[in-house]
């Protein structure tokens, strides 16, 4: 799912935390972003900092999935699907 994007973090919640998601992502190169889950000993530690951002991120595709067209993702190709979030993100930026 993540062929051909580039990233340096990758920030998820604590049901992501697998040992396999983390080799996947250190075989990436980039830095794993995420809690421990309770029953993990002993835990890994994770920026704290960083993780914040991720409720931002989640924020953002709330907002988004306000508009019907970007919920139910009418749009056919992936172009007018893009071009219909850029325009979504515009619209809100300027509220």
């Amino acid at each position: 799912m993540l062929d051909g994007i580039e990233f340096s973090a990758f920030l998820a919640d604590k049901a992501f935390d697998s040992n396999a998601i983390r080799i996947l992502i250190a075989e990436r190169g980039a830095v794993a972003v995420i809690p421990s889950k309770a029953n993990r000993s002993p835990p890994i530690p994770h920026d704290a900092e960083m993780y914040k951002w991720r409720h931002l991120v989640e924020n953002f595709f709330c907002k988004i999935k306000e508009f019907r067209r970007i919920a139910t993702r009418y749009d056919k190709t992936d172009t007018s699907f893009a071009a219909a979030i850029n325009l979504v993100a515009t619209v809100l930026v300027t509220r």
